[in-house]
């Protein structure tokens, strides 16, 4: 009966939306690291944009963001349909530079600390030294200054478009390994819902935090009391919020990118899950401590991960400078 085909019908599409929703929920989890990462760099290099045309820029970012992620997509749902087994290795590369990243940017803080002065100035010629590539310069700010106004927003534009395009693969392909075995409708609602989500979401918190200190600065001018108390407040918290996100956002490339590597490694899982029940069993407190051994297992391993990347990365770059460095490649032997 045609009511009954409509039913049917009905149900089938409110299972793929049950299952989207489900799905979608999974791997924003996954992606939490990532999206940490993007917010708190996001809005790290949108900071020394003209404060009228900060919104401006979110904008057009957030733009930018939307085309990558319309190229990501499809290119994502390609791989699924034609090339499904190299979803696992895309997985795991994205998961080893998500470690790799982490390692990265302590080791930028650990080099910055020691290129400062005696007074705990960073020296600018010591600190450009010390940035590791991809990064973005302590004294980049004092450079734009030397720019024109329109090239230095085009400049942070193009920069923070780039940074996007990374972070945002690796989040539609962390997604996709969420639902690389679900039909192809779920597998395409599921990542269109993701990036979606993120980008609205993303970017709308980065409009939030670079305004952030302008809504308490006029809180503090205008107002008396409370109001002007909260608003001394918000100015007085939003250093050490962009702080906090930096470190939460470095954290949890760890626990993501290590959880990925800990679970495309069989042997590895195993072993944490043996280390996991053997910890439950401890009286009183084996239940507790045992939620925390795979959050543990899964830092440790992106860690580890992370710096065996950079170690490679660092062997290749000094082996690619002898190389171009060699007699052999000058053009002193060159008659």
């Amino acid at each position: 009966m045609p009511g009954g085909s409509l039913l049917l019908l009905l149900d089938d599409i409110a299972s793929v939306l049950d299952d989207v929703a489900t799905l979608t929920k999974a791997a924003a989890k996954k992606t939490a690291g990532v999206i940490g990462d993007d917010l708190a760099l996001n809005a790290q290099q949108l900071t020394s944009v003209r404060t009228d045309r900060e919104l401006a820029v979110v904008w057009a970012v957030a733009r930018g963001s939307a085309l990558n992620k319309a190229i990501l997509v499809p290119g994502a749902l390609a791989i699924s349909v034609f090339l499904p087994w190299l979803v696992r290795p895309l997985l795991m590369v994205g998961g080893a530079f998500l470690c790799f990243e982490g390692v990265e940017k302590l080791v930028h803080k650990f080099l910055a600390s020691h290129a400062a002065g005696p007074d705990g100035v960073l020296d600018e010629t010591a600190a450009e030294t010390a940035t590791p590539a991809g990064t973005v310069k302590p004294n980049a700010k004092h450079d734009a200054g030397k720019q024109d106004g329109g090239e230095h927003e085009a400049s942070k534009i193009a920069g923070a478009i780039q940074t996007d395009f990374i972070l945002s693969a690796e989040i539609i392909v962390i997604a996709l390994g969420t639902v690389a075995a679900k039909p192809l409708l779920t597998q395409v609602g599921v990542l269109i819902l993701v990036a979606v989500l993120m980008t609205v979401g993303v970017y709308g918190l980065v409009a939030g935090i670079v305004k952030l200190d302008d809504v308490g600065l006029y809180l503090s001018r205008r107002h008396t009391g409370v109001l002007g108390s909260i608003g001394r407040g918000i100015v007085g918290l939003a250093p050490y919020l962009m702080r906090f996100l930096s470190v939460a956002g470095t954290a949890a490339m760890f626990l993501v990118g290590g959880g990925i590597i800990v679970h495309g490694l069989q042997p590895v899982q195993h072993w944490v899950e043996t280390v996991e029940h053997a910890v439950e069993t401890i009286p009183w407190v084996g239940h507790l401590l045992s939620w925390l051994v795979m959050p543990i297992g899964d830092g440790l391993v992106g860690l580890a991960m992370g710096g065996a990347v950079l170690f490679a990365v660092l062997v290749a770059q000094w082996a690619t400078g002898r190389l171009q460095s060699s007699p052999a490649n000058s053009g002193r032997h060159l008659e």
